[in-house]
């Protein structure tokens, strides 16, 4: 047999460091092309590596809980066969070379074009793991493996991070869960009904924590500073009665065609900022300052700022501009709970256009929201309220609604900013005059 030390992959974008979170496997274990051997948090998800070839785990070179950089070497394999190892299946190619005219990520990950290039990156180890481009596997059910002297316990990675928080060995638990994970619940009574997310120390006066930035809080927090201190922000506000919005709503809830699907304020502001973005292509652009371009896109891909237990994720809706009130209603509905679960993988949340916040889900009226990188505008949409609303000369109760609009000045006037601003706001507070657009 031949040893191979398989290195850290990019799963995408450029990505240049990965938490290791837990090993499916242990010394000894036999393993095929494509099997899960570990699951990793980049900055931007939680991800399964599938093995790129077949041989039997010789070492496990990078403990759980460890940041390692892309290229690094995290596990040791006999493989099969002669010193060259078992060869993959047809059509595949090592990560960053050519095969068949494309370039071989990744399982999961897609394609690349042969001309795509990357930034160089100083003393980066070169990738040299051969893998094989096939839908994502299932997930499959694991059993605890034995890690240097322990074993790696079932949990998702909020757990993990709950666990962390609350001072918790999960090592210690027995999983109530279905084949033993570990569930939230677990982790909790251990701590002794500590409250989500509040540490045990941080009960006592004087203690403090410490979390290292990593993972979706740094990438986030880069993000956030290089875009405020780059693009030239203005935001701008309107409040609107969406009444008739939220009495469409009910009437189409009890319509055939959307029965069983869950209507949302955010569903009818997606729409609008689709339609409205027709009419002002500016919000929809991108600055392009290397290239000395403002580049205007023809296509809608609509970012949706989604809370998790990770942080801060923002996945998009590709091509929203083409989907029908219900269409987005649905596509929504699966970026929520795949968010919530942590299997937002990388390649769905680049490539966005323009984004929606929405602040109204924690009773928040609005706020000043700022772009993710190379995006022109941002909206916010905030609590609907029971607000006293003149109509016709009389005060009367009404669905109110704040949004607040955040641009790059540098490609959004404020006359267009605000002309789009109107426009979302017209589109929600009277749906009807979608048709005009």
């Amino acid at each position: 047999m031949a040893l191979k030390h398989f290195p850290l992959p990019d799963v995408g974008e450029g990505l240049t460091e990965a938490e290791i979170l837990g090993w499916r496997v242990r010394p000894g274990d036999a393993v095929t092309v494509n099997q899960v051997i570990v699951e990793i948090e980049t900055a931007k998800a939680s991800v399964e590596l599938p093995c790129p070839w077949a041989g039997t785990v010789r070492e496990l070179l990078v403990e759980p809980g460890q940041t390692v950089e892309v290229g690094s070497p995290i596990i040791a394999i006999d493989l099969e066969g002669s010193a060259g190892g078992a060869a993959p299946a047809e059509g595949s190619g090592k990560i960053g070379e050519e095969s068949n005219g494309r370039i071989a990520t990744l399982v999961g990950y897609g394609p690349r074009t042969a001309s795509a290039k990357r930034r160089p990156r100083k003393g980066r180890v070169p990738v040299a793991a051969q893998v094989v481009e096939v839908p994502v596997p299932e997930p499959v059910a694991v059993e605890p493996v034995a890690q240097q002297g322990g074993y790696v316990p079932l949990a998702k990675p909020p757990v993990r991070k709950l666990a962390k928080d609350l001072g918790v060995d999960l090592t210690a638990l027995s999983g109530s869960g279905s084949g033993g994970v570990i569930t939230r619940e677990d982790v909790q009574s251990a701590a002794g009904g500590t409250a989500v997310g509040l540490p045990a120390a941080a009960e006592a006066p004087g203690r403090e924590r410490r979390v290292p930035i990593k993972g979706v809080r740094k990438a986030t927090a880069q993000a956030m500073v290089d875009s405020a201190f780059t693009a030239p922000h203005v935001t701008e506000f309107l409040t609107i009665d969406v009444t008739p919005m939220m009495e469409l709503r009910e009437r189409l809830k009890s319509h055939p065609e959307f029965r069983g699907v869950k209507i949302t304020p955010l569903a009818f502001a997606a729409k609008a900022v689709c339609l409205a973005a027709r009419r002002t292509p500016d919000v929809n652009a991108t600055w392009d300052g290397a290239a000395g371009e403002i580049v205007y896109k023809d296509y809608v891909h609509l970012g949706i700022a989604a809370a998790t237990p990770r942080g801060l994720v923002v996945p998009k809706v590709r091509d929203a501009d083409r989907m029908s009130l219900k269409e987005l209603a649905e596509a929504l509905e699966r970026l929520a709970t795949t968010a919530r679960e942590g299997k937002t993988t990388p390649a769905e949340m680049v490539g966005g256009t323009i984004t929606i916040t929405n602040v109204g889900v924690f009773g928040v009226d609005t706020g000043t929201p700022i772009l993710n990188p190379g995006e022109s505008a941002i909206l916010a949409l905030g609590a609907i309220r029971d607000m006293p609303w003149v109509v016709d000369g009389q005060v009367v109760p009404r669905k109110v609604c704040q949004l607040a609009l955040s641009f790059d000045h540098r490609v959004v006037d404020g006359q267009q900013g605000s002309q789009f601003l109107a426009d979302v706001g017209a589109l929600l507070s009277d749906p009807g005059i979608a048709i005009t657009y």
